[in-house]
């Protein structure tokens, strides 16, 4: 999915904005929502998974393709900044890239805004580490999972 959103990394500055080509829509659940009204804060980390889930699926590497090439991936590094809130039946728009590749990890920077007005509710980053799915320790980056992000990110 192509949009035209861009989200601050730090939250405070222009100047560290960042591209999105790819979001995933969704819609708050009764369920996502706390005594207060709105989206628990730890639900945020839910919907960033799911963001960067169906981003992989866009590129063809939904999990099962990954386990069919001998790898899975542990989330290692989690972050969240909040900005706003969400409530529920609100539709939200879960903005994902992969803003870094190692030997054997990368990192998704992600962003979620109302898709009614734009309003950024929160920026974060996932920090996945890909395993070898018989030993559960670190293995490089598969070559074709490397080159379908390369090339899905610099197409813009």
């Amino acid at each position: 999915m192509v949009n035209d959103h861009t989200g601050s990394r730090d939250g405070k500055s222009a100047m560290a904005e960042i591209q999105y080509r790819f979001h995933y829509p969704l819609q708050v659940r009764f369920a996502d929502t706390d005594a207060q009204g709105h989206v628990f804060f730890g639900t945020y980390f839910t919907y960033f998974d799911e963001g960067l889930m169906a981003y992989l699926r866009n590129l063809g590497f939904p999990v099962k393709t990954l386990l069919e090439m001998g790898v899975d991936m542990f989330y290692v590094d989690a972050h969240c900044q909040y900005k706003a809130s969400a409530t529920f039946e609100e539709m939200l728009h879960v903005h994902a890239r992969i803003g870094r590749i190692g030997n054997s990890s990368f990192t998704a920077e992600l962003a979620i805004y109302k898709a009614v007005n734009g309003e950024l509710l929160a920026t974060g980053e996932l920090t996945a580490v890909i395993i070898g799915v018989e030993t559960r320790r670190p293995v490089l980056v598969p070559d074709k999972l490397r080159a379908a992000i390369a090339s899905y990110e610099d197409s813009q």
